[in-house]
């Protein structure tokens, strides 16, 4: 991977891989790897990380994903290719993401509850927090895209 600005696994091998641990650990959970994908990338898409809009969107091609399911992504709630239990998971991450005056709201979570039990949510926030993570590596330092 080269950066235009700082090669931050480089300098901070010992934090790379650990991001890069939690990393596997969600992904090697119970959710899905095309529900944390379509997580992934719209958490990509509010903060603006180009690096990782081409990372996820590319995965979920590869995983078969219909291009009109990801093009609607940004407008989920208004797309008729997202079920109840990946609207919540979009609802949950997109509140995670922007963290609007404290806490999702209650309705949020109870949405939530509704589709995943306490690993999942637990599976599911820390996705979240990990995306951003990564997110805020991908704008900051800018990884050249492949």
């Amino acid at each position: 991977m080269t950066f235009h600005r700082v090669d931050y696994p480089k300098h901070l091998p010992e934090a790379f891989k650990g991001l890069y641990a939690t990393s596997m650990a969600v992904h090697d959970g119970s959710l899905g790897k095309e529900l944390l994908e379509l997580v992934f990338l719209r958490v990509s898409q509010i903060n603006g990380c180009a690096f990782c809009l081409d990372m996820h969107s590319t995965a979920l091609r590869k995983a078969g994903v219909e291009q009109r399911k990801l093009d609607t992504v940004a407008g989920w709630r208004d797309s008729r290719f997202f079920d109840a239990r990946e609207g919540a998971a979009l609802a949950w991450a997109e509140q995670l993401t922007t963290l609007p005056a404290g806490a999702p709201a209650d309705a949020t979570y109870e949405a939530l509850r509704a589709h995943f039990d306490d690993r999942g949510i637990a599976e599911l926030t820390m996705g979240v927090a990990v995306i951003n993570a990564w997110n805020r590596l991908g704008v900051g330092l800018q990884p050249v895209l492949p």
